[in-house]
């Protein structure tokens, strides 16, 4: 396998709305571009100006999205979400603000024990992310360790 890349299907009420979808991330995180926006022309089996094609950068990870105008029985699902491990306080903040501005809260920032922080946010086209600080292993093996020290404390008493 060369890659795996998330792709983003733009249908139903979202149905045009790639592009903007696709400017509006690349302004939200950092080290983000557009790589390639190819749109329909007139003619075509896709209204004209819509996304044929989009690849795009966020965080410097690639991505693509398009537009489909076709009778689809579905659309963005929380079932599937970007995951974005954020190294701050400040940048999962700033993210959660920005991503759910227009969209909702499908659980608020917060400390849930797996994570320092973590919110899973449905932005303003239905696409959900979920935004954390894991846990490390490291941390983990630390507060293993530092709670162990009393124990072994108490079984020699």
């Amino acid at each position: 396998m060369r890659d795996l890349v998330p792709f983003l299907m733009f249908c139903g009420d979202q149905h045009g709305k790639a592009e903007e979808a696709v400017t509006w991330y690349c302004s939200i995180f950092p080290d983000s571009r557009i790589l390639r926006l190819d749109r329909y022309g007139p003619d075509e089996d896709q209204p004209e100006g819509t996304v044929r094609s989009a690849s795009f950068e966020l965080g410097g990870k690639p991505m693509m999205a398009i537009d489909s105008a076709g009778p689809h029985h579905f659309t963005f699902t929380p079932a599937i979400s970007m995951w974005v491990e954020c190294s701050s306080s400040a940048e999962i903040e700033r993210l959660s603000a920005a991503l759910s501005d227009g969209g909702s809260a499908l659980m608020p920032l917060g400390d849930y024990g797996f994570s320092r922080q973590f919110c899973w946010v449905a932005d303003r086209y239905g696409v959900t992310w979920q935004l954390g600080q894991l846990i490390r292993q490291s941390d983990l093996m630390l507060a293993s360790l530092v709670n162990a020290v009393p124990a072994a404390r108490s079984r020699r008493a």
